[in-house]
């Protein structure tokens, strides 16, 4: 009887042996896989769960980073948490940098959550850029050269209202606008808004002598547009660099309009006188059908004559007195024809 209540009692020991002994095998497990780690984060002030380092570990996630990322952030005052920073991991993001931009933003007063600097980050992924560069951008502010010198071209060209080109050269101081970085226009389109504003207010002036007389009222100008709407940065200052006198274009153009309209006259002349000269042979060829038909006539007086003296209407006194007549009229055309005698 003993023997058979004894029984279930060392059965059911064993069990509770077994499961503390699975329990302990896992305890065992853990530290030896995560002891460091977890010794380092509870040392550090940011302990973190055996469980969560083991869930970083199913998820394939570097539980070393992680967990060091979220030290250097909880030392710094910022209230991270593994599963913020294992989430961002996931989505492709630079943990690493996201980190140090926020701690950087918080050093220069600068505000920027968690979610923002996530954004900012995956969002310049590939680009070269980066959320930390955003936020140095954002305390130092950087300055851009207007127009790029990369593009080959050292200068915007405009013209005044007298002719005369402007050559200028602007340098334009920027900060990041974190709150518009994500969506929002880049540097190119800061340089191709000033440089717009700049040949406009160029084109403005009545006389080259203004603009440099007082340059900065290009700036003061440009400025007052508000060219940095819907981009990720916030204009400080627009500072003209260097301003030149270029060539007149006004008096070129007028030259050339000159040269054009000459040109025009030159062609217009050529024409009436080609329609001259086909007028004049015009006339040549009727003068000599006139003279043709005088020749024509003249042909017909012999036989008119010949017809008088066979139908006796013209005798022969009446034949030589036109005779001596048409002697007469001959000498005295030769007498007028002569020339005067020196």
């Amino acid at each position: 009887m003993n023997l058979l209540l004894a029984a279930p009692v060392e059965t059911g020991s064993v069990v509770i042996i077994a499961i503390l002994g699975v329990f302990g095998l896992a305890v065992l497990f853990l530290l030896a896989s995560f002891g460091a780690v977890w010794l380092r984060a509870m040392a550090s002030g940011a302990p973190v769960g055996l469980v969560e380092l083991l869930a970083l570990r199913l998820r394939g996630i570097p539980v070393g980073f992680i967990v060091d990322n979220r030290i250097t952030a909880v030392k710094s005052g910022l209230p991270l948490t593994i599963d913020d920073l294992s989430t961002h991991f996931l989505a492709g993001g630079n943990v690493d940098m996201v980190v140090q931009a926020l701690i950087a933003a918080q050093r220069a007063g600068i505000h920027l959550d968690f979610n923002r600097a996530c954004a900012i980050d995956l969002a310049t992924k590939g680009t070269g850029k980066n959320v930390l560069d955003a936020v140095k951008t954002s305390v130092n502010p950087r300055v851009i050269d207007c127009p790029n010198p990369t593009i080959g071209k050292g200068t915007i060209d405009a013209v005044a209202k007298d002719g005369i080109v402007i050559k200028a050269r602007a340098r334009v101081t920027v900060r990041t606008n974190l709150d518009r970085f994500v969506g929002g226009a880049t540097e190119e389109t800061i340089i191709a808004r000033v440089g717009e504003g700049i040949v406009s207010t160029i084109g403005s002036v009545e006389t080259y002598k203004l603009v440099l007389e007082n340059p900065d009222r290009i700036s003061k100008t440009v400025l007052d547009k508000g060219l940095d709407a819907n981009t990720a940065f916030e204009i400080l200052s627009i500072d003209i660099a260097d301003v030149d006198v270029g060539e007149n274009v006004g008096a070129k153009l007028q030259a050339e309009q000159s040269e054009a309209n000459k040109l025009k006259a030159q062609a217009e002349a050529e024409a009436r006188r080609a329609n001259a000269v086909a007028l004049e042979q015009e006339n040549i060829a009727r003068v000599a059908e006139m003279r043709s038909r005088v020749v024509e006539a003249e042909a017909q007086v012999p036989l008119a004559l010949a017809d008088a003296f066979r139908q006796g209407n013209l005798g022969a006194m009446d034949y030589y007195r036109m005779k001596n007549l048409q002697a007469d009229t001959s000498m005295r055309e030769n007498i007028a024809n002569e020339p005067p005698s020196a």
